[in-house]
């Protein structure tokens, strides 16, 4: 059988609730027609999540297939490892034509691509507006070094909007190709991360539009644990610290300034809420008709039905939830991840997916499909068989979540947890331990536990409570045997590695 081609499509910061197939309330203001397009066409994961809900992190277990404590990118501020084995490499290996184009952001040299082009100034994170780009020809030593590559520029500026250009370089590569082999097509734009520059055609989408509110905007955080409450980038003042009242009043926000003159505390918090989400879907608009490009091109050369097509995000993002903005957290719109996949020949139908899949499982199921063997240091597993209904035998009960990044300017405390089908685990602890980048100072420590049933938007912290006693012990088990099974048993980290037997549970 010829082998298929791979388009894996990865935009930054995208929530599943703002695709319009998962349906929220977003989607009652905006829809997502050619991302949508792919599940409708194939299949989508209704509970997929990232294991580390930040951008270098994220990025690097989705090549590797492997948590961050192994892959050892555990930060904003690590770097992959030029030994660390990636599913792209391993397709090159295969005989595929392999590239990647737009965000990297993993601080190091692409390895394992016949060509790559990605987002340099400022960070490898990219400007919306007149981008630079580091191909094989830039200067990668003078890139790298630490410090430097936030204030020079060591690749070529293209002029334009970044999703356009990510989009016109991807199909420019598919034209000059090697059409002798398949190929795999790494597309990572980098909307719709902050500050969320929209080009100007999208100026006046949702004029008029009041888009609806979550219902955890307004919520008290008195049920909280103190190692979650009064930490955040909240989009009210309620965080003095930082928040997004105050970050889009800026006179040089790119977007323009929220106008607050005249306003009370809840009326500014309301018009931040309403400016954050229009601009973010004005982004995500742009990211949706490049999709609609790409895939039309696949369509003109008569090689759609030959390639399989992958939509997703390097993880979640809190969009107003909880009073909150940024990723980070452990809260399902930050964790959970969109994840659709058309897999021509094999998944047909529009199939919903329910059983959980994490990003780790990414890189073994991609191998999968094309037939590659998946290589035993890969902690993930491959999730095929959920794509065409079958659930394998053993398939995972859990997710085990690790945020390590302890505070920095997104002002949220190291913590790691379990989420199962209807439950959800969490511990704040607060340390920075050996985590690059990580600010020194404590935070308060703290349990969290949610009944993901009852209470869906997690507002209702159960962790204590008499009646969800057996529930917190079965789900301390089952997160410190999940943490000595992937090996971050924290053996290594003295007052850490002292709570499970504290717990009795070791």
């Amino acid at each position: 059988m010829k082998p298929k081609n791979v388009l894996f499509i990865m935009s930054d910061d995208h929530a599943a609730n703002a695709v319009s197939l998962y349906g929220s309330r977003i989607s009652e203001v905006m829809e997502t027609p050619n991302i949508d397009g792919i599940g409708k066409d194939g299949a989508w994961l209704e509970n997929c999540c990232c294991t580390n809900a930040v951008c270098t992190p994220s990025r690097a277990t989705i090549l590797t297939g492997q948590y961050s404590h192994a892959n050892g990118v555990k930060t904003l501020f690590d770097s992959l490892p030029d030994t660390a084995v990636t599913f792209p490499e391993l397709f090159a290996k295969a005989g595929y034509e392999t590239a990647v184009i737009g965000k990297w952001h993993l601080h190091s040299r692409p390895q394992g691509f016949c060509h790559f082009d990605v987002l340099g100034y400022p960070w490898q994170q990219g400007k919306y507006f007149d981008p630079q780009f580091l191909d094989e020809n830039a200067d990668w030593e003078g890139a790298l070094k630490p410090g430097v590559a936030e204030r020079t520029y060591f690749g070529k500026e293209v002029p334009g909007y970044v999703t356009d250009i990510i989009a016109d370089k991807a199909i420019r590569w598919l034209d000059e190709r090697d059409r002798t082999k398949p190929f795999l097509l790494l597309c990572h734009h980098k909307a719709p991360h902050d500050e969320f520059e929209y080009h100007p055609r999208y100026g006046h989408l949702l004029d008029g539009v009041t888009i609806p509110e979550p219902e955890s905007l307004y919520e008290d955080k008195s049920e909280r644990s103190p190692g979650s409450a009064g930490f955040g980038i909240t989009i009210s003042e309620a965080n003095k610290r930082r928040n997004m009242v105050e970050t889009m009043s800026r006179p040089d926000y790119p977007t323009g300034p929220l106008l607050t003159e005249g306003l009370d505390e809840e009326e500014r918090m309301r018009a931040a809420y309403q400016k954050y989400l229009k601009d973010y879907l004005r982004t995500v608009k742009g990211l949706d008709d490049s999709v609609g490009r790409l895939i039309a091109r696949l369509k003109r050369e008569g090689i759609y039905d030959d390639t399989i097509i992958v939509y997703t995000s390097d993880q979640g993002m809190l969009l107003g939830e909880h009073d909150y903005s940024d990723k980070r957290w452990i809260f399902e719109e930050s964790m959970r991840m969109p994840f659709l996949i058309r897999v021509p020949g094999e998944v047909t139908g529009g199939r919903k997916v329910e059983e959980l899949v994490s990003n780790v499982d990414f890189a073994p199921t991609l191998l999968d499909l094309a037939g590659i063997p998946v290589p035993a240091h890969m902690q993930g597993r491959s999730f095929r068989p959920l794509l065409s209904g079958k659930t394998p035998e053993g398939w995972q009960e859990e997710i085990y979540y690790r945020y390590w990044l302890h505070m920095t300017h997104c002002d949220t405390p190291a913590h790691y947890g379990l989420r199962t089908a209807d439950k959800k685990l969490v511990f704040y602890y607060g340390l920075p331990l050996d985590a690059s980048g990580a600010l020194p100072d404590p935070t308060p420590q703290g349990w969290e536990l949610y009944d993901l049933k009852k209470d869906p938007f997690e507002m209702h912290n159960v962790y204590g409570r008499p009646e969800y006693a057996e529930t917190q012990r079965e789900m301390k088990k089952r997160l410190f045997r999940i943490k000595r099974e992937i090996g971050d048993d924290d053996a290594r980290y003295g007052e850490l590695a002292q709570i499970a037997e504290k717990e009795g549970i070791c």
